[in-house]
């Protein structure tokens, strides 16, 4: 019995020992973290892991400040204007797209020779008949009389002008009174801001872009980034311009889009007397855009 008794107490330790090794190692397992994994289970499969969702981040942001709206330009009267060309004739038009409305307009029915604001007539008849975009672009970024002159002899000449004149109702813009003279088209600054607006909504995106990339220097050499382009600091533009002597007054034309998304068109045509040299009357030219964007 006592042989029994004192096996019996020694199973009795050896189990409570075993009981207190199997519970630690079950505390050990639990404490440890669990690495759960995205699986993908088929209908008859139930998920063994259900993961306590995260807290949902607070939807509340930072209010960004409200952006400052474009400024207005200045409203310009005509007195204005002509004082920066003295001795001479100028008009100017701006006419802002966002607002749908002309916000400047003098002498805006003035009739003035083209010079080579009538090459953006030409190019939109050469890519309306699948002539060359290259050429074309190359006409009006770099300004270039020998391309313009092919295109006008390969492509109607005088046509061009009559044609888009009644296609845009351009009141005040005729063919030149020499078939041959393209440069002496006759335009309005008016009409010349409708040439735009179809431009910007319906004309090939070629000639825009030609805009955009006009050089500082023409094919001729002459210097085009008078008016828009010296008057315009860092805002965006795309341009064509003109200039001619001496039939007998030194034209001067700038015209193009200015601003955000294109928004303002801006024209201004100028005559002076031939006696104003062609670096005195582009500054004349650029005073009057610096007046027209502020």
């Amino acid at each position: 019995m006592r042989k029994l008794s004192g096996i019996f107490l020694v199973g009795l330790c050896l189990g409570a020992i075993g009981a207190v090794v199997v519970t630690a190692s079950h505390e050990t397992a639990a404490s440890q973290p669990v690495a759960v994994s995205e699986v993908v289970t088929t209908m008859s499969e139930s998920p063994v892991v259900s993961a306590t969702p995260r807290p949902t981040p607070s939807s509340k942001a930072t209010p960004k400040p409200a952006a400052e709206p474009p400024a207005e330009l200045p409203r310009v009267d005509a007195a204005a204007v002509d004082r920066l060309v003295p001795g001479g004739e100028v008009s100017a038009v701006v006419f802002d797209r966002q607002r749908g409305e002309t916000t400047v307009s003098v002498h805006a029915e003035r009739g003035y020779t083209s010079a080579s604001l009538v090459k953006l007539l030409i190019a939109l008849t050469v890519l309306e008949r699948g002539g060359p975009t290259a050429s074309v672009q190359r006409m009006l970024s770099r300004s270039d009389d020998d391309l313009a002159s092919q295109f006008w002899s390969t492509y109607g000449g005088p046509a061009i002008v009559t044609r888009w004149a009644a296609k845009l109702s351009l009141t005040g813009t005729r063919p030149p009174e020499d078939p041959g003279r393209w440069g002496d088209t006759r335009i309005t600054a008016k009409d010349i801001v409708r040439i735009y607006q179809y431009l910007l909504a319906h004309g090939p995106s070629a000639i825009l872009d030609a805009l955009r990339d006009a050089t500082e220097r023409g094919s001729d050499n002459f210097r085009q980034y008078f008016g828009i382009p010296d008057a315009a600091g860092t805002r965006p533009w795309a341009i064509k311009q003109g200039w001619s002597c001496c039939r007998p007054t030194r034209t001067l034309h700038t015209s193009g889009v200015v601003g955000e998304d294109e928004r303002y068109i801006v024209v201004v045509l100028s005559e002076h007397p031939a006696s104003v040299d062609y670096a005195t009357g582009s500054k004349r030219v650029t005073a009057v855009v610096k007046t027209l964007l502020g």
